[in-house]
């Protein structure tokens, strides 16, 4: 009997450029929040590097532990696992509440090991309470993600010193606009694999362009070891601060939904459907590698919704190609010269290259609200107020100046306070009570019945 395409071992050939072609897919999302965190921290290009290699390492780890599987972990599936986004804006949070930079990162490897080991334990009775986490709350969610990474696109975009004379200088603002219109034109006039790459060839080709203009350093590649290894704990022991461990444990709840309604999407595309007991596996391979993560200094890990957009298209399901995309990915984290490279790259080509990443992670939440049924009154009430609530830190960043400072950390989160008013707001207007109009808006997957009916 013929195995099933998810579980087909190509040709090495083809097994290795397709599984490059998923690291490729995935390569800047996973670079991108090291560099925000990193930066935030005011890490050195070296430490920079060395942060950006441990999180590809990890990402390695835990797409091996999603895709080829251990006893329950793992969904078994064509799944690439790498840093969340939607950890960031909490972290940065947790990285301006905290006086001695240096205790930053100690504090975030604590809050997510604590998430993600509480997250594994959940993992069962999650996978059947998502029912609780439809699209009007998740939409909402995601469009924060993106909306709150955005002014980080658009700080890069002017310069990596907000104190230097050339900070939003025209050079700096024409570098990441030339860098958004080659990332635009690729996306526009290409096809196939250079399509799904056209991200990094953007930061490539705006890297060049930007020589002539000296704002390129290429030292922290001239300094970088050919081989090295993320040294557990390189940047302290963990430090387990209550505030910052409650907004991360809002991150591992949104990062396990999107999970779930991945692994949904996912099962669908390779006719193996996701049923309780495979998503149940999925977290738990999700939430055991970000427990596992910080040990080797990387953030907490989720699935990456990009490739299954790459599954879709090239067709091609074997859960192999995607383990053989792990394996280049802990390489590249073990050659601190590889992950060195990103570090080349000037902030406001990395900006240009920001405004397309982030504000596609934006669009993937609208679209995600539009399978949510917006044609209830319901659920429009649901997502302004999520929206506003999740805007304020953005729009008004001294609106909490008078709470605690442990309590900011958790407030100055747009997206763990979105995720918390979108919960709290679906559970009164669509669950409690006789006036509940929608069981269309109860799984993450389906959309409204009058949207349904018009497909």
């Amino acid at each position: 009997m013929a195995a099933h395409p998810v579980d087909e071992k190509l040709p090495a050939l083809k097994m290795a450029t397709s599984g490059l072609q998923h690291v490729a897919a995935m390569y800047a999302g996973v670079v991108a929040p090291p560099l925000i965190v990193g930066a935030a921290v005011g890490l050195s290009a070296t430490e920079l590097t060395f942060l950006t290699g441990a999180c590809l390492f990890t990402a390695g780890l835990a797409t091996f532990l999603q895709t080829l599987g251990i006893w329950k972990i793992g969904a078994r599936l064509p799944f690439v696992n790498g840093v969340t986004f939607a950890g960031v804006a909490p972290m940065t949070a947790v990285v301006a509440s905290t006086h001695d930079k240096s205790d930053a990162l100690p504090i975030i490897y604590g809050a997510v090991i604590v998430a993600g080991l509480l997250g594994f334990l959940a993992a069962p009775v999650f996978c059947k309470a998502v029912r609780f986490f439809p699209p009007v709350v998740t939409g909402s969610v995601i469009t924060l993600i993106g909306v709150s990474l955005l002014p980080v696109a658009f700080g890069w975009a002017q310069g990596p010193d907000s104190r230097a004379a050339d900070y939003g200088s025209t050079t700096n603002l024409t570098l990441a606009g030339a860098t958004l219109l080659i990332v635009l034109l690729l996306r526009r006039f290409t096809r196939g694999f250079v399509k799904q790459i056209a991200v990094l060839l953007g930061l490539v080709i705006g890297t060049l362009v930007a020589i002539p203009f000296g704002v390129t350093d290429f030292s922290p590649v001239a300094h970088a070891d050919i081989v090295g290894f993320p040294t557990p704990f390189h940047f302290g022991a963990p430090q387990f601060q209550l505030a910052a461990i409650l907004s991360l444990c809002v991150v591992m709840v949104v990062s396990m939904t999107e999970s779930t309604a991945d692994m949904l999407a996912l099962g669908e595309i390779v006719e193996r459907p996701a049923d309780e007991k495979t998503i149940a596996a999925g977290l738990r391979a999700d939430t055991l590698g970000s427990a596992v993560s910080p040990l080797f200094n990387g953030f907490m890990c989720s699935a990456f919704a990009q490739n299954i957009g790459l599954v879709a298209m090239t067709r091609i399901r074997s859960r192999y190609v995607v383990a053989t995309g792990g394996g280049f990915l802990v390489l590249m984290g073990l050659c601190p010269m590889a992950a060195s490279l990103i570090a080349v790259v000037p902030r406001p080509v990395l900006g240009g290259a920001g405004v397309v990443l982030f504000g596609s992670v934006a669009a993937s939440g609208i679209q995600t609200l539009v399978r949510a049924g917006l044609d209830k009154d319901n659920n429009v009430l649901i997502v302004a107020v999520s929206l506003a609530v999740g805007i304020i830190p953005i729009t008004a960043p001294e609106f909490y100046h008078a709470f605690p400072e442990t309590a900011k950390i958790v407030l100055d989160s747009g997206i763990s306070t979105g995720c918390v008013a979108a919960v709290v707001l679906n559970l009164l207007f669509n669950h409690i009570g006789k006036g509940r109009e929608a069981q269309d808006v109860t799984h993450p997957m389906e959309a409204g019945e009058e949207i349904a009916a018009v497909r």
